[in-house]
């Protein structure tokens, strides 16, 4: 394996639990509004049992993007090396019914109320946990919850895990649940959105013959939209074929104004931490049509604390 394809991270495998949505290709279209992931049956099962709503529809995206990798066998166990497959999760309200569940509980019952089943819930990162735990992966576990930006985010820091060694493979879930909790902490209804991407060495893919579908070639966080796309190497606007992000709520539009645009959330209602995972695997679908340049994904601008750019390549 070269030096160069050691560092090189693309996306191998790609996961959906998104209602109305059946393949991340249907991102890039009209969306159909039905079929898709149905959570009334979707949610169900043993292996489901005193799980939060965010964990099953991570489990959900996780054993498809897994699946699609090619790194489970017919009865869905993991076959990779699993002591050095990461997980990163980024979700921003992921397990608050959970969290808000259990402060009601001690505020009528006190701590003897409380489910010892349910407790673990609570916990901010179980959700990677149980992904992980599911498939017996012990490489790094960690939750991303760094709000508009946190999808991307936690592509950058899977990413980081894969090129600095630390992982030779990532299972990165970007998850947001529709529940009341989520409804009354915004003001407006959420979807049920999951979306699972697994990322690794591009020279490790080849070896095992699986199909790469997108380069994550660069990523920046920073003040504004143009100092974000400055850091994450955009070198001009003509190699962007398409950009994914909010043009209102980016604030610098006029930077790329010649390029093809799809707003996943003007689409689907507010994804929060789902969005950037969401981005790549458009971008993915994007890349591997017969459209040419490279993507764009942005999240964040001045209605937020800051803004986050991913560069996919093919």
């Amino acid at each position: 394996m070269s030096n160069a394809s050691a560092r090189r991270v693309v996306v191998t495998g790609i996961g959906l639990a998104l209602p109305g949505v059946a393949t991340y290709c249907d991102l890039l279209g009209p969306l159909p509004g039905e079929g898709g992931f149905d959570p009334a049956t979707g949610l169900r099962g043993r292996e489901m049992r005193h799980k939060d709503r965010a964990s099953r529809l991570a489990l959900r995206a996780a054993e498809s993007a897994l699946h699609d990798a090619g790194l489970t066998d017919a009865n869905a166990t993991f076959t990779c090396v699993a002591d050095s497959t990461a997980v990163v999760v980024s979700t921003n309200l992921g397990n608050a019914d959970s969290v808000c569940e259990a402060a009601d509980t001690i505020a009528s019952e006190g701590v003897r109320g409380l489910s010892p089943l349910g407790l673990p819930q609570t916990s901010s990162n179980v959700i990677a946990g149980w992904v992980a735990i599911r498939y017996g992966l012990r490489g790094p576990n960690l939750t991303v919850c760094n709000g508009v930006t946190s999808g991307l985010d936690a592509l950058a820091w899977a990413r980081t895990l894969v090129v600095a060694g630390r992982a030779e493979a990532a299972v990165v879930v970007g998850v947001e649940p529709a529940n009341d909790v989520a409804t009354k902490l915004l003001g407006e209804q959420y979807t049920d959105a999951a979306v699972a991407v697994v990322l690794e060495p591009a020279g490790a893919a080849t070896s095992r013959g699986a199909r790469p579908r997108a380069t994550i070639a660069g990523y920046a966080r920073a003040r504004d939209l143009a100092a974000a796309l400055a850091s994450a190497g955009v070198p001009e606007e003509k190699s962007v074929g398409l950009w994914l992000g909010d043009e209102a709520g980016a604030g610098a539009g006029h930077l790329l104004a010649g390029t093809r645009r799809i707003d996943l959330e003007a689409q689907l209602g507010p994804l929060s931490g789902a969005l950037g995972v969401l981005q790549c695997a458009a971008g993915a679908a994007y890349l591997e049509s017969d459209a040419t340049g490279n993507v764009l994904a942005t999240a964040g601008g001045p209605r937020h604390d800051a803004a986050a750019a991913l560069l996919l390549t093919p």
